[in-house]
Parts: C-alpha cells; sequence; structure tokens
C-alpha cells in the first residue's frame, strides 16, 4: 500500500480495507500478537514471502490484532474510555488534571484521533478479515469479525450519531469511496440488526470442516455457539437502545434477538470478555494505566448509589480511602478509613483534596500496590475487559418484560442480573447478596419505579464499561444526580462528542450534511436514539442532566 500525506490520509485510512485473501496490515507486528495459533497453508492464510517486511497475515492474525486493538480503544484509558465516557456517565471522577470531567479536553481536536483511528485500525482489520473469509466462503472466519465490526460500528454512533457506515471501509474497493456520507443513525441501527442477524445465521450453518480462528480467538476461543449468543444479545442491546426512539423497531428486533440460533447469552459462561495475557505487554489497560498514574477516584454519583445500601460490590470497584494501612501517616485524614466518592468536574485545587479523603477504583484493576495500598493478589494485569455480559442481557430482559414486551417476570429477570453481576465480579458471600436483594431499596418494587431500579442497577453494573454506562443513562436518566460539576464548561451532562476536526477539513461536505440533519456539532446535541426523551418513563423533566 502506498503510503498518503497530509490531511487527506484520514479519509483514504478511514475507507481502505483489503479485497485480497492476502490481508494488508494496519499496524506492525500483527501476526505476531497475543499468541497467535497455527495458520493453516493455504492461499487463504499464506503470508508474504519477505519475513522482515510483512505487507499481509493470516486472517486469525489480522483478527486478533484488531480485536486488541478495538478492546484497548474502548475499555483503555484514552478519551472512549477512563478520560472519556467513564467520567462523561460518573462512575469515575479525576483527581489530577480534571479537564476530561469538564469536558474541556473532550472535543473534536483531543478525540479526533479516537474517531479516526477507530476507522484505520480496528475496522480496517474487521472488514478485510470478513471480505477474505466470505471470499473463501468460510463463516467461521468472517461471521465473528462482523460481530465485532458491529460491536465498534455501535460504540462509534453511540458517542457521535450520524457517522459514516454504507460508504465506510470502500477505499480498496472496486468503486473507491474517499469522502463517505455520514449515515442516519436510524439507518445505521438498520444495518447493524442485519448484519448481526446474517452473521449468526451463517456461524449457526457452518459444516463442521468449516475453518475456525480457533486460538487467535481472544474472546471465544472460536467456540460458535459463543458468538451466536454474542451476537444475540448484542442485537437486543441495540434492541432495547431504541426504546424510547422506535418502540416497535425495538420490540421486534429483541423478539427477533431472542428466538435467533443460538438465542442469548445464558450465564456467565457466555459473557463476552477480553482475556488479557497480562504478560506485561498485552495487559488489561486500566491495571496498565494504574501502574504509573494516580488519576482517578469513584465518583460520588457511583459512592452514593452503592455505600448506603451496603452494596457487595463496593470493595471490587474501589478501595477504601488513603492510609488504612497507617492511619497515623502524615497528611491523612483524621477518620477511619472508608469507601467515599469525590465529586465531578472540580477545578485541579479542588480536586486535589480528594486524593486522600476518596476510594480509588477497586483492587482488581491494579497489578502493582504502588497505588493500591494493602493489596495483595494484584492480577490486575490479567483482569477480563468486560464486553457484554449475562446481567446486562437480564436488565435487558427485565425491562422488556416491565413494558409487556416479552413473557416472564420482571422481578425474576431483576434479580437474576443482580447475582449475575455479583457473580461476574467474583461476589461470593451469598448472604451478603440475599441482604442486599432484601433491602427495601432494592427489593424489586414493579411499574415505573421498578424501571427505575432496573437501570439504575444496569448502570452500576455496567461499572468500567464507559460508552454503554453513558448511553443507558441518555436514555433513562437514572440516577438522576448525574449532573455537571462546577467546574464543567457547560450547564448539562453531554449528549454526544464533537466531530473529528480532520473530518470537518477532509470531508466538509458530508460533516455539513450531518449536522444540518443532526443538529449542531456541539455536546448538547440529542442523537437519534435519544431525541425523544419524554417518552422514557423514567425521565424525570428537563432538569435531567443539568447543573
Amino acid at each position: 500500500m502506498t503510503p498518503l500525506t497530509g490531511d487527506a490520509t484520514a479519509m483514504r485510512y478511514i475507507n481502505s480495507a483489503s479485497r485480497k485473501r492476502k490481508l494488508r496490515l494496519a499496524g506492525l507486528g500483527a501476526a505476531l500478537l497475543l499468541g497467535v495459533g497455527a495458520c493453516n497453508a493455504d492461499d487463504l492464510t499464506k503470508i508474504n514471502e519477505d519475513p522482515n517486511n510483512p505487507t499481509s497475515a493470516p486472517p486469525q492474525a489480522v483478527f486478533t490484532y484488531a480485536t486488541r486493538i478495538a478492546m484497548q480503544r474502548w475499555f483503555g484509558s484514552n478519551p472512549m474510555n477512563m478520560r472519556g465516557p467513564v467520567l462523561t456517565a460518573q462512575h469515575l471522577a479525576q483527581v489530577q488534571y480534571p479537564d476530561e470531567d469538564s469536558y474541556l479536553r473532550l472535543d473534536g481536536t483531543v478525540t479526533d484521533a479516537s474517531f479516526i483511528n477507530a476507522y484505520t485500525s480496528e475496522l480496517k482489520n474487521f472488514q478485510a478479515v470478513i471480505d477474505a473469509g466470505k471470499e473463501a466462503n468460510q463463516p467461521l472466519l468472517w461471521g465473528p469479525p462482523q460481530v465485532m465490526r458491529s460491536l465498534v460500528f455501535g460504540y462509534v454512533t453511540d458517542v457521535w450519531g450520524d457517522v459514516p457506515y454504507s460508504q465506510a471501509l470502500k477505499g480498496d474497493a472496486s468503486e473507491v469511496v474517499i469522502q463517505p456520507a455520514y449515515d442516519p443513525q436510524k439507518d445505521i441501527y438498520a444495518g447493524l440488526f442485519s448484519d448481526l442477524s446474517e452473521a449468526v445465521s451463517a456461524i449457526a450453518g457452518a459444516p463442521g470442516t468449516a475453518v475456525t480462528l480457533g486460538g487467535a480467538d481472544p474472546i471465544f476461543g472460536g467456540n460458535s455457539l459463543r458468538w451466536q449468543r454474542f451476537a444475540n444479545s448484542l442485537r437486543a442491546r441495540h434492541a432495547m437502545r431504541l426504546a424510547n426512539a422506535d418502540p416497535t423497531k425495538a420490540r421486534a428486533e429483541l423478539t427477533a434477538a431472542m428466538t435467533a440460533p443460538g438465542g442469548l447469552i445464558q450465564s456467565n459462561a457466555d459473557n463476552a470478555q477480553m482475556a488479557w495475557p497480562g504478560d506485561g505487554i498485552y495487559d488489561n489497560p486500566w491495571a496498565a494505566n494504574n501502574r504509573t498514574r494516580d488519576d482517578h477516584r469513584l465518583s460520588d454519583r457511583l459512592a452514593n448509589q452503592m455505600v448506603p445500601v451496603d452494596d457487595p460490590r463496593l470493595p471490587v470497584y474501589a478501595q477504601p480511602t488513603l492510609c488504612f494501612n497507617d492511619p497515623s501517616s502524615t497528611g491523612c485524614p483524621a477518620n477511619p478509613p472508608k469507601f467515599a466518592g469525590m465529586p465531578n468536574a472540580l477545578t485541579a485545587g479542588e480536586a486535589a483534596t480528594y486524593s486522600l479523603i476518596s476510594s480509588r477504583p477497586g483492587p482488581v484493576f491494579y497489578d502493582t500496590d504502588r497505588f493500591c495500598a494493602g493489596c495483595t493478589a494484584l492480577n490486575g494485569a490479567s483482569f477480563p475487559s468486560f464486553i457484554l455480559t449475562y446481567a446486562e442481557v437480564s436488565f435487558i430482559l427485565a425491562e422488556a418484560a416491565q413494558r409487556g414486551w416479552i413473557t416472564g417476570s420482571a422481578a425474576a429477570y431483576y434479580e437474576q442480573g443482580i447475582r449475575a453481576s455479583m457473580e461476574q465480579w467474583g461476589v461470593s458471600d451469598a448472604a451478603a447478596i440475599n441482604a442486599f436483594l432484601a433491602r427495601s431499596a432494592i427489593a424489586y418494587a414493579g411499574g415505573t419505579p421498578g424501571l427505575r431500579q432496573i437501570a439504575l442497577q444496569k448502570w452500576i453494573a455496567l461499572f468500567g464499561e464507559g460508552v454503554q454506562a453513558w448511553a443507558e443513562w441518555r436514555r433513562t436518566c437514572v440516577p438522576e444526580t448525574v449532573k455537571p460539576g462546577p467546574a464543567a464548561i457547560i450547564e448539562s451532562v453531554p449528549r454526544r462528542y464533537e466531530y473529528s476536526v480532520r473530518e470537518k477539513a477532509v470531508n466538509s461536505a458530508n460533516v455539513d450534511a450531518a449536522v444540518a440533519r443532526q443538529g449542531a456539532d456541539e455536546f448538547t446535541t440529542r442523537i437519534y436514539w435519544d431525541s425523544n426523551p419524554t417518552a422514557a418513563p423514567t425521565y424525570p423533566g428537563a432538569t435531567c442532566g443539568v447543573r
């Protein structure tokens, strides 16, 4: 591939996806990542002759590379998670350099690379594997990357709204598209439903002799049934996202997801999660960040929902306040250690005062005791990143049952979701879980109060999944306490992020068309599925997210 220079590279790369069996790399060393399994020796997986300058790689290797890059972007310490949506959803607060917490460093200049690179890295490479797998008629090669492509496009559209979709990734197509149109989000969601349905049908119908991803699949190890359940559950997630904008479509797609081959995720054993080797090179990105940085504390918005009810997940999500090993240390607070949050969006000076009196993220996110006093296990480097879980699926079903969309008990699905979340996070104290479920604030109330309980427990269970927690809050406005902090540069919680500055330079006509259709390129503009907030039974009114 001839490298491009200047601003023109942005859109050329966004639309690049190889149509050849020998897959072009979007990054160096893709064939060596994460202990990729053995490769077939046929033309589909043949690597180029020069081992020192590879320009192609086996589809399995490219899939591994794309998955790793995607997980680091959407679950990492960058503007798309720890320095963006996790703060916007107010699971964490910034105790140092709180610019992103106040939305100051979340504009289109800062998130530009996240937008562009989502296309040039993971989406481009997933598309390349899809193309090669379809050309070779190998459904177990192209089905999983089509699911992953749908996952990533879901993230992209839920962050920005209208984005390139139908004309994206076509820089190497027979009819080259360098400046793709921005699809309306409604159409993107329709495309995601279709792509997931196609992938599930193909995976379910694959012959026993089909080539698989095998050990190159760091999520399911090539297990085709779990890929079907993941795809269907992702379809269910997207369906519920439309509940306020198009409830008829939402209900139909949820029903289709539940009845598709494989069904939904059935237990925590089916959870879609990224297995990190924890070898010092490919580590859980939260642990990698927390190894050398001490930027975050538990948000008081989250702490205030968990502490009063003795939520058993609290010691997993957070550490007690600093100095609990040596309360007499200079500078330690006089009060005994406890779990406590800090407000979001403070000034740097104000935030610094919380360094000793608010809780850091929990021990599972550390592999060194530098910022985890008293921690012993320190397995954070290999702790998985949760992509889509049994708990989330249970809460989706609970809401659907409460809305009357499906049969079954909303209360039973709700309790199932809480228990699944406890198990997922390693809580094994049955007595503590039962006591938690018996609390009057937690016991299922039904009706609209029940929908609020479902939304709250879902938001809590999504800890670490910034985009999803933020999206669920935007859809439900639960908890109502999520509001901009005192130093925030706007008076309301962002409903989306701004478009890439490079896109405005090299694809301005299409960006302008999207803005004209969707609304101003501002934090406060609502995207399609968020455009009818009053339809949400949990909507509290115009005070939602407003300081």
